[in-house]
């Protein structure tokens, strides 16, 4: 049986172009792209209270801003935000989230015991756009509390640690 096993390796080293072993030194190498410089802005990871101007204007924005945006695309959106207190529109599902940053805003929305309602934009390519122009936000997850534009992940995150994400909810509980 060993006589064999040499007989066929000794067979593939004499094919044109073999050369067995190849030591992982010789072996082909992947080219390799270096990171670019980013050339754009990342979104901004301030936070704004629900009560200030800045707020009113932003909601403002995400209400009307948009010139892009479908009206039935707008009307279905409003339509959704308004009809719970707490929407996710994520990767995924709560129960299956799809990113790692979708998974993290739903872990704190648990974590809180608070409802809320969720709705994949993966599955529909309109609803991802649409929803970038009407929050006027360009990435997922976004949060959406008592009607109004919460935030992504991030900003999530850093209302949690300071305390402001639970006031927000709560006072939209009570509303």
């Amino acid at each position: 049986m060993a006589a064999a096993a040499s007989a066929s390796a000794a067979a593939i080293s004499t094919l044109p172009g073999a050369s067995f072993p190849l030591h992982i030194s010789a072996r082909p190498q992947p080219a390799r792209v270096s990171a670019l410089p980013r050339t754009r802005a990342s979104p901004p990871t301030w936070r704004l209270s629900v009560g200030s101007p800045r707020a009113r204007s932003v909601r403002c924005l995400a209400a009307g801003g948009g010139g892009g945006l479908a009206p039935e695309m707008r009307a279905t959106l409003d339509k959704v935000v308004g009809s719970h207190k707490v929407v996710l529109f994520m990767k995924g599902t709560k129960d299956f989230p799809q990113c790692g940053f979708s998974h993290t805003v739903v872990q704190i929305l648990r974590s809180l015991d608070v409802p809320f309602e969720t709705l994949d934009v993966l599955a529909n390519e309109a609803l991802r756009q649409g929803l970038k122009e009407y929050s006027s936000w360009p990435t997922f997850p976004q949060l959406y509390i008592d009607g109004e534009f919460f935030g992504g992940c991030d900003i999530t995150v850093e209302a949690y640690k300071s305390g402001e994400l639970q006031e927000t909810l709560e006072k939209a509980m009570c509303s």
